[in-house]
Parts: C-alpha cells; sequence; structure tokens
C-alpha cells in the first residue's frame, strides 16, 4: 500500500460498556459491534448517552466498566493519539490561521511524515472532498459547507481506523445539510473508513446509516438497519421517537401467526405486528404510522372530523378527532393542486398497513 492509500476501516467492538457521572450511569451496559467500513449512527434524545459513547471511543473518557476493541485489539489502554480515531467536531474546529492544506496537513505534520508523501496525501485527501481547488484559502474564506469538507478531509489524511463524527450538520442549514449528507455518505464510501456520527435528527439517522443505534437513558434501545427500526421497533420508545405515530388503547382479540386483531378502546379494530408474543384478551398500546391511515368514505371506517390539514410540500398532513376526543394524524401524497380538507369535514378513516402492538 502506498502512502497516499486509504485503508479499509476496521471492525470496533463496544463490550458491555458502563460509564457513570456520580451515581446515576450515562451508559449502561451497552454493546456494539461494527463491520469494517460501516456507518453506524448513534441516535437518541440529549443526556441518552450518545457523546459519552464517542469519548470513551476516542479515549478521552475511560469507561467505568467493559472493553473497547479496534479490530481486534482493546484499546482501552491507550490515550487518544494512539488509537488511530479521527474526528469531526460539531463546530469543525479549524485552525483560523492555516490554509485549507495546512489544516488538512496537521496530523501529518504531528506525525512527521516526509514531506513529499505528506504533499501527496494532503492533495488525494481534498480531492477527495472535491477542495482543491481552494487549497490556499483560508477558513474564514469558506462556507460552513466548505469548512466541514475540510474537517472531513483533515480527518481522513492520518488514516485512522475509526472515524467520529459529534452532531456534523448542526450548523448547517437544512438544503446544505442534506448537500452535505449526502457528500458525507460518498466520501465515506470512498475512503472505506468505519464511521459513527452522532445525531439527534432522526432523519439524518435514517437516511445516511447502514445500522442506527437508538439509545435510551443510556440503554440501548434497538441496533438494526433503518428500515427496521422504522417497520419493525422493538419497543414503543423507538416507535414514537423514530417518525410519527398515533398511540391508541386496546386489547388483542385474535392471533393468526405473528399479526394480531387488536380491539380498540375507541371503536373497530386492526391488524398488529408485535415484538413480543401477546395472549388473547391482553392490554397493549398500538402504534399506526399516519401513512398506514388513509381518509375515505367507507362506511366500514373509524368516523372521525378533521381538525387540521397541512400541505406539505408532497404530501398532506390531515389531524382528527375521534368521537372520544382522542387526536390522530393521516398522511398521504398530494398531486398537483390537492387541498387540505377543511376543518369540519367528517371523514372515515381505513388501516392500510399493519401497525405495531406492545403490552401496556
Amino acid at each position: 500500500m502506498s502512502q497516499t492509500d486509504q485503508p479499509a476501516g476496521l471492525g470496533l467492538a463496544l463490550e458491555n460498556i458502563i460509564h457513570h457521572y456520580g451515581e446515576a450511569p450515562v451508559v449502561n451496559d451497552v454493546s456494539l459491534k461494527l463491520a469494517p467500513g460501516e456507518l453506524v449512527a448513534l441516535l437518541g434524545p440529549s443526556g441518552c448517552g450518545k457523546t459519552t459513547l464517542l469519548k470513551i471511543i476516542a479515549g478521552f473518557l475511560r469507561q467505568n466498566a467493559g472493553t473497547v476493541r479496534i479490530g481486534n485489539a482493546a484499546v482501552d489502554d491507550l490515550p487518544p493519539n494512539r488509537r488511530r480515531v479521527g474526528i469531526v467536531f460539531q463546530n469543525y474546529a479549524l485552525f483560523p490561521h492555516m490554509t485549507v492544506a495546512q489544516n488538512v496537513a496537521y496530523g501529518l505534520d504531528v506525525m512527521r511524515m516526509e514531506r513529499q508523501a505528506k504533499r501527496a496525501r494532503v492533495t488525494a485527501m481534498l480531492e477527495l472532498v472535491q477542495m482543491a481547488h481552494l487549497a490556499d484559502r483560508y477558513p474564514k474564506q469558506l462556507s460552513g459547507g466548505q469548512q466541514q469538507r475540510v474537517a472531513i478531509a483533515r480527518a481522513l489524511a492520518v488514516q485512522p481506523s475509526i472515524m467520529l463524527l459529534d452532531e456534523p450538520f448542526a450548523a448547517l442549514d437544512k438544503a446544505l445539510r442534506l448537500d452535505m449528507q449526502i457528500e458525507l455518505k460518498r466520501i465515506q464510501r470512498s475512503a472505506g473508513t468505519t464511521t459513527i456520527i452522532v445525531t439527534h435528527d432522526q432523519e439524518e439517522a435514517l437516511s445516511m446509516a447502514d445500522r442506527v443505534a437508538l439509545l435510551n437513558r443510556g440503554k440501548l434501545e434497538q441496533f438494526a438497519a433503518p428500515t427496521e427500526i422504522y417497520d419493525r421497533p422493538a419497543s414503543l420508545f423507538v416507535n414514537t421517537f423514530v417518525g410519527t405515530a398515533n398511540v391508541l388503547e386496546g386489547r388483542t382479540e385474535s392471533s393468526d401467526g405473528d399479526l394480531h386483531t387488536i380491539a380498540l378502546s375507541v371503536g373497530g379494530s386492526v391488524r398488529a405486528h408485535a415484538p413480543v408474543s401477546l395472549a388473547t384478551g391482553s392490554r397493549v398500546q398500538v402504534c399506526l404510522r399516519p401513512e398506514a391511515l388513509a381518509i375515505t368514505d367507507h362506511p366500514d371506517g373509524l368516523p372521525a372530523t378533521v381538525e387540521v390539514g397541512l400541505p406539505l410540500g408532497a404530501g398532506i398532513i390531515h389531524e382528527l378527532r375521534l368521537a372520544d376526543g382522542s387526536l390522530l394524524k393521516s398522511a398521504a401524497p398530494r398531486q398537483p393542486g390537492d387541498q387540505p380538507l377543511a376543518a369540519g369535514t367528517q371523514v372515515r378513516l381505513r388501516q392500510q398497513a399493519p401497525a405495531i402492538a406492545f403490552p401496556s
């Protein structure tokens, strides 16, 4: 391998990681195993332990219990500079007095890389992030997206085994954020570096990651592909945190394999999958995605009244009130010219995709 080649990432394993701040565990027995070259998102609400885990992987914090392995080697006793971990911070942390090229070369200078090899590596990294034409500019002369690319190039220049990104898109506006998510995915795939991105933005996690680790109060709720997280959530928390869900009370009426018929407290019944077995007659909470509820005039539908309708670009969201006062949301694609239904319109709701049921 030449000095400018980027090695494939190594695998990363977190084994039963526990960390306390005071008496309360901030990370509570978390285990994850990442394949080489995989991009994994740590997702969850503020205070769930995402950034603490990132610091433990990087070596900035020593966990109270558990093991961090990069490749097949435990790195718990290694300082950050010996773990071969690249980090992109939320504020990018570029040196304002250095040019783009000098920022990218910083880690290589610390490594005392030979000048010609260093120049070749910097050029390769800037070409990878499509910033070679701005090599002589200073950070203040760059846009937010350009600064982010420089930060990524600097992290990749030292050929890290693992790359860690802490809320890397938080400072960007929505349109640029989407562009940079696509760009980062391209860069990560080209470099082949095993990557963890910390985010509280569920759309960001679901769109970018090969797998998502969803944390809640320091515990791992689910670790799975984005589509599985959305379609087959392992807990009520996962179902309500990722996307939008209508939650209704009910009882299990009958079961056919893993598909259950649930009699709703508000009337009517729905079909639902469940992550655990459900006994007939057991109380459950049923989660229905808005896109699983269609507004119809079918007589078997659940009666409802439109409270408000919102046109959201390519879709329309309606909030509807049931007879008992419960509020539900329904989502549907919007065709050109379509308008939301007026408030007060009487409609019926029909299920068009299975719900998910959880024991109460």
